[in-house]
């Protein structure tokens, strides 16, 4: 029964999020959908969970863009080389702080949820992330056969 809630649960909050928001959101809410399926947490876990987990959803986030800025800031081939050394400790700087920010989500995730469902949570980010994939493969190549 609890299955079912969540599915229909997913299914109504899915279908809600692709008539209202853009892209990214509709991304967010399927992999939240997702995640709660595959983690099949307790009522409890969830309400520390997902706080835990969305701040460092967000925080990746801002490191992603950091590390993008970053990069977009010039033409390589312009950089000077002093540029370019300075541009590469701060990506460096990045890659540290995001393997903290790994460091500290398990531990804080060890406080909330047993160990199997912290792997299990790794198996299903991998797992949405090739089913994300796939579905960008399949409709990059129904764009190809249209324009042809």
């Amino acid at each position: 029964m609890k299955t079912i809630q969540t599915i229909l649960l997913t299914l109504f909050v899915t279908a809600s999020v692709f008539a209202q928001r853009p892209d990214r959101e509709k991304i967010k809410a399927l992999k939240i959908a997702h995640i709660t399926e595959q983690l099949d947490l307790t009522k409890s876990e969830a309400q520390k969970f997902w706080p835990v987990y969305n701040a460092n959803e967000d925080a990746k986030m801002k490191l992603r863009e950091q590390s993008v800025n970053k990069r977009n800031i010039k033409n390589t081939d312009e950089l000077t080389e002093s540029e370019a050394k300075s541009l590469l400790l701060d990506m460096e700087k990045i890659e540290k702080q995001k393997v903290a920010l790994q460091s500290k989500l398990l531990k804080d995730l060890l406080e909330i949820l047993p160990a199997k469902k912290i792997i299990k949570l790794y198996q299903a980010e991998r797992s949405f992330k090739q089913k994300m994939f796939e579905e960008y493969k399949k409709r990059h190549s129904k764009n190809r056969s249209n324009k042809k």
